[in-house]
């Protein structure tokens, strides 16, 4: 099925796949293009419209990252944000220069023309800056329609009708009436319709897979989390029997994990898994070694051994299945010139199939998380497992600060239960985006019994976040707090003092390894 297309050019924003979310919660599709992208490539998508984003970058620099000088010729509507509104000015005639006042956070917007992209806004409202350039002069082909105390030309529109130009970023939620303007932009000026539904997704994605796998054998791997488990329940809808499960016991799983994917996979889904039992050779190779990094490595390396010794016993298996999401691929894609930083690579598109001789099956990889989770809902996936919180692919050994042992790794997953059993108590689950314990490489005296005693710390971190790239910790109500706290040091063996991390990301990280 064709369906309507929002095309996003992205300067190196650290908001581009904020904006490509803001378009699809509009239920209009949206993909992430680089600069480089021809218009012959967006003409043959058949865009609806083009939406330019901001960037680190001035226009007027030397080697300053530039679209298509040609992108008016699309005839299609398109939205400059930031250093996107600068481009497009640009191109069009206009002079962009350093402001002389900086704008960096909230400021009031003046609304002096709200016909079209500002309709029913009010006159005055908050807008989030981030800028040191500004279209300092327009040529009398444009038309001003905001303004802020330091930057008269905070939006415009040029007489073409087809570009209009923001200085602030409405895809924040520092923007509060960013929502509508995107809205406006979407429905009114690009007149798309709305067509980008999950069930209709699902269809599409199990007629490409049938399509791609035909008799051929599908081998996936299983984590546990949201991202696998909705490409097994995918995958098994499209083709059945031909798909079997591989899901490797590392011995660095939360408590009863193991069995809770049996449960599901095998019990409600009636899929052919195989568990690989390895966690003795991880523990083995991660005996003594602290750096985070030296973890994740070993890990790696082990999991790719334990998942080739059993994908060799599986015949006639062609393809490898992987939860590739889309913000993977953007992010592990600076090779191929993405002005984004390669923030981290992705076991998900690493060199396994290569090495196992594997064509890729990706069926979630256009998708962002709160997508994945919708797909999850329509196939009847546990609400437990669909909303489950995002868990690190080398599990507990990146929580156990510095070296880990088996007793080390039994202390923290009962303190670990103790918090995610009385914060879903509590009602607060959907509410906290992440929560997690970390055990700490400091004993603490403490008095157990009339009797002194030295031992474990456990630190709990909770945050709230929509995209995880920016996070704040979860102010949990204190009596929550106090029962998980008592609960962990009566119940937990080995744990006397239990503290609550309250920094924000940044400058702090959600994980502490």
């Amino acid at each position: 099925m064709s369906r309507e297309v929002i095309a996003i050019i992205d300067f190196g924003s650290q908001y581009g796949q904020l904006i490509a979310r803001r378009v699809r919660e509009h239920k209009v599709y949206s993909q992430i293009y680089q600069p480089s992208v021809k218009i012959e490539k967006l003409a043959q998508l058949g865009v609806k419209g083009i939406i330019l984003s901001g960037g680190p970058a001035s226009v007027y620099a030397e080697n300053a990252p530039m679209c298509d000088s040609r992108i008016f010729e699309l005839g299609v509507p398109v939205l400059g944000i930031c250093y996107g509104m600068q481009i497009g000015c640009k191109i069009l005639g206009a002079e962009v220069k350093p402001a002389h006042s900086r704008e960096y956070g909230r400021t009031t917007l003046e609304i002096s023309d709200s016909s079209d992209l500002f309709k029913m806004l009010p006159e005055h409202t908050m807008v989030w800056m981030s800028h040191g350039d500004q279209v300092n002069q327009l040529t009398d082909d444009f038309r001003s329609l905001a303004a802020t105390p330091t930057c008269p030309y905070a939006a415009v529109r040029h007489k073409n009708g087809k570009f209009f130009g923001v200085q602030f970023h409405p895809e924040v939620t520092h923007t509060p009436k960013g929502t509508e303007i995107l809205r406006n932009f979407l429905y009114d000026i690009c007149e798309c319709s709305g067509d980008w539904q999950m069930s209709d997704f699902i269809e599409e994605t199990v007629a490409k897979v049938r399509k791609q796998v035909g008799k051929d054998t599908v081998i996936c791997g299983l984590s546990g989390g949201v991202d696998s488990a909705v490409t097994a329940a995918l995958l098994h809808k499209a083709i059945g029997d031909q798909l079997v499960c591989i899901f490797v016991n590392n011995g660095l799983l939360r408590k009863n994990e193991r069995e809770s994917v049996e449960s599901m996979f095998r019990g409600h889904f009636h899929i052919d898994l195989h568990t690989v039992d390895w966690a003795d050779k991880f523990l083995e190779k991660l005996a003594g070694v602290t750096e985070p990094q030296e973890k994740r490595k070993i890990i790696g390396a082990e999991f790719i051994a334990a998942f080739k010794s059993e994908a060799g016993k599986i015949e006639d298996a062609k393809f490898l299945a992987q939860g590739t999401l889309y913000p993977d691929v953007i992010e592990s894609g600076n090779k191929d010139g993405n002005l984004a930083a390669n923030i981290k690579l992705h076991h998900n598109v690493g060199g396994l199939p290569e090495q196992l001789g594997f064509e890729l099956v990706e069926p979630l990889r256009d998708l962002f998380k709160d997508e994945v989770r919708l797909v999850g809902e329509y196939l009847g996936l546990p609400e437990s497992m669909v909303w489950r919180h995002p868990f690190p692919g080398p599990g507990l050994a990146v929580r156990v600060i510095g070296d880990i042992t088996e007793a080390k790794l039994a202390v923290l997953r009962e303190a670990d239960d103790i918090l995610i059993e009385e914060i879903t108590a509590a009602g607060l689950y959907r509410q906290i985006s992440q929560a997690l314990a970390v055990l700490l490489p400091v004993g603490t005296v403490g008095v157990m019994g009339d009797e002194r005693s030295y031992e474990h710390v456990i630190a709990l971190r909770c945050v709230e976040t929509t995209d995880f790239m920016t996070a704040d910790f979860s102010a949990i109500p204190h009596e929550v707090l106090g029962r998980i706290a008592s609960r962990i040091i009566n119940e937990v063996r080995g744990v006397n003092r239990v503290v609550y991390d309250i920094s924000s990301k940044p400058p702090a990280t959600i994980e502490w390894e």
